[in-house]
């Protein structure tokens, strides 16, 4: 079993997340599993990433420090998730390659922030690896 049951990011219109969403998580082959007027849901085989419109009605804001972190499946991936966030609206945050600093070896990421500010990472050889 997974210690985290999913995953949830505020988003101030969740058509505008999901035009973004939609086509950046297939690149890691992850789908768009549920949609309402106050949510969009993505996962492979069940629900783990949710976008959400904050049930207190306050501006939703991106976190210092915290960040999403993607399985990709390939270097390619990795490089496919980093183009399509930043030919539909996402800013680059770290260039797709190695990182030495990781404590693993092999590794291949690349960060970019959402139209939103929230802080994406697409991961290859990643911790879950070990």
């Amino acid at each position: 079993m997974n210690i985290i049951d999913h995953l949830s990011l505020g988003a101030p219109c969740i058509d505008k997340a999901a035009a973004f969403y939609d086509g950046l998580l297939e690149s890691l082959n992850i789908q768009c599993l549920a949609k309402s007027d106050g949510f969009v849901a993505y996962g492979k085989d069940s629900i783990q990433f949710l976008l959400i419109k904050p049930e207190n009605q306050q501006a939703p804001s991106a976190g210092n420090g915290t960040h999403i972190a993607f399985s990709a499946n390939s270097q390619e991936a990795v490089d496919n998730f980093h183009a399509y966030a930043i030919a539909n609206g996402g800013e680059c945050a770290g260039e797709p390659g190695p990182r030495e600093s990781y404590p693993i070896p092999d590794v291949y990421t690349t960060f970019v922030r959402d139209p939103f500010g929230n802080k994406l990472e697409a991961i290859f050889n990643g911790f879950n690896k070990l």
